[in-house]
């Protein structure tokens, strides 16, 4: 079994789901530190007319300290959710699929979620769910599992089931392979192919929230993601990736 691990993105790009299609068992690390700083589970990229659209949701912070990915709560005034609806109706208005989608859209800004990860996760398993992509999605809080680093992502696995743990080629740098090595977990690594698809508004712009692939492409999304062919890292004859 492939297990792979990813914190809970807002509205990820398509290598999000890429990774997922890789393996066969995503965790999304619900019970890790939210960060302090700039984070793609708070904000993404789509594209207008202007080119780049940055979408961001408001979350409480001040005065709260170190919180858990789990805890964390949306700010509901200043009316965005109303602001990134009409965003998305504005610039998307001409794609091929959007009408396709835009019930979900209304209805996810319209929900007044208190936590920031209910909505990442509707949102989430709303993209899964277009791009056909078969793999299972468990959440960290579900695993019992309380380690931190290399161990929690060994633990992952282990209560998994799990031979091997799959990892973008940049996460190489940060996992110890000999203590995957001693917990019988082989570690592997993917470079994420370029992804390339019909977009409105002109010159490509690459790693857009994956609403742009599936505004814009419609089911053969599906296709677009899953025929990428990655290149393996450290690849071995006993976990072999074919999906």
């Amino acid at each position: 079994m492939i297990v792979s691990a990813n914190q809970p993105y807002f509205a990820p790009f398509p290598g999000f789901f890429y990774k997922a299609h890789l393996a066969d068992v995503l965790v999304l690390l619900d019970e890790v530190q939210f960060p302090r700083g700039t984070t793609w589970i708070t904000r993404n990229r789509f594209k207008n007319d202007q080119g780049t659209l940055w979408m961001t949701i408001p979350v409480k912070k001040k005065g709260l300290g170190l919180q858990n990915m789990n805890a964390v709560r949306i700010y509901h005034e200043g009316h965005w959710e109303r602001k990134h609806l009409a965003s998305l109706k504005n610039a998307y208005a001409n794609a091929p699929y959007f009408a396709d989608h835009i019930n979900f859209i209304i209805t996810l800004f319209s929900k007044k979620f208190e936590k920031l990860i209910d909505l990442n996760l509707e949102i989430i398993r709303y993209l899964i769910k277009c791009l056909n992509i078969d793999t299972k999605v468990v959440l960290l809080s579900e695993l019992g599992v309380q380690t931190r680093g290399n161990q929690l992502l060994i633990d992952i696995c282990r209560v998994l089931g799990a031979s091997c743990y799959l990892a973008q080629s940049p996460a190489q740098k940060y996992l110890n392979p000999d203590l995957f090595r001693d917990a019988q977990i082989e570690p592997k690594y993917f470079k994420l192919p370029a992804l390339i698809y019909p977009q409105l508004w002109g010159s490509f712009i690459p790693n857009l929230s994956a609403f742009d692939l599936v505004f814009n492409c419609g089911p053969k999304a599906h296709e677009i993601i899953t025929s990428l062919h990655p290149r393996i890292q450290n690849e071995h004859d006993g976990c072999p990736i074919q999906k």
